[in-house]
């Protein structure tokens, strides 16, 4: 088992021609991830390594049983790309691609919500992982085995960091959300999968200051999360009233810093570790 990502997942890669389309791709086919087809309007009859390319959505997946898009479009072209594949009824869309306008990811994801069952991750996010079985965006396959813990987090790079510090237990599926201010799945959604899932013991949640995100995620634990979770928000540093990192971290007054994220976190039973090693000690703890 895992969550939204496994083995029957056949993924088409919009935006396959680009060299950032055509270099993760490569790392994916690597990584065991089953790819069969690529997007590129007005590139039909193309390939990448003999994976053909189609120039619209529904030919590729009428000709391949795609069921899964990683879009790597430049930003300016990501939301009609978006689109088209809800339209399509894709079930899972991993949007990579940084740099989209907050209101271009606010349309597209409500046209999602309002018009199919497509499940948005992302965007600016590395995707979502579900080791030894497949690969979708650009998290390195070789630094965790499968095991039994499942990982969300905002940071892609703390998506890496976790994963490495726990990679001799393993990880059912990890999930990089992103953290710009309008996401397609949230944390949320991540922790009601992890706990209907009967492959993942325990769930390590990452989040960031700014916002809110982390105290909805407390409460929703509070009343329906039974699996035992830990916890780390980057940024206990940060200078108050400042804008850092992620669009998303704004951080006003009290609300959005760390300490009151940690504060909202342990208060309905997380264990919250000061540092990412620490995060992973008390994880490291708790399923031994």
């Amino acid at each position: 088992m895992a969550i939204w990502l496994d083995t029957n997942s056949r993924i088409l890669v919009q935006g396959m021609t680009g060299s950032e389309g055509t270099k993760h791709t490569r790392r994916m086919v690597a990584s065991g991830a089953q790819i069969v087809a690529g997007v590129t309007p007005g590139k039909a009859g193309q390939d990448v390594d003999g994976i053909p390319v189609f120039s619209d959505v529904p030919s590729a997946m009428d000709a391949t049983g795609a069921n899964v898009s990683v879009v790597f479009v430049p930003p300016r072209f990501a939301k009609a790309a978006i689109e088209e594949s809800v339209d399509a009824g894709l079930p899972l869309v991993v949007v990579i691609t940084e740099g989209i306008p907050v209101h271009d990811t606010a349309q597209f994801f409500q046209y999602a919500v309002n018009f199919g069952g497509t499940r948005i991750i992302g965007p600016n996010c590395p995707g979502i992982i579900t080791p030894g079985q497949s690969n979708a965006g650009i998290i390195p396959a070789d630094i965790a085995k499968p095991g039994r813990i499942g990982l969300v987090s905002k940071s892609g790079t703390l998506t890496y960091q976790m994963m490495y510090e726990l990679r001799d237990i393993g990880f059912s599926t990890c999930v990089g959300i992103g953290g710009d201010p309008i996401i397609g799945t949230t944390h949320i959604d991540c922790l009601e999968a992890f706990e209907a899932d009967p492959d993942t013991d325990a769930i390590v949640m990452i989040g960031e200051i700014g916002g809110d995100a982390e105290e909805r995620a407390a409460a929703f634990i509070k009343d329906h999360v039974t699996k035992p979770v830990v916890g780390y928000v980057a940024g206990f540093t940060a200078p108050e009233g400042k804008t850092m990192g992620h669009a998303g971290a704004i951080v006003s007054g009290s609300a959005g810093t760390a300490a009151a994220k940690q504060e909202a976190l342990e208060g309905v039973g997380v264990k919250v570790g000061k540092t990412p090693s620490a995060t992973a000690q008390l994880m490291r703890e708790l399923m031994s």
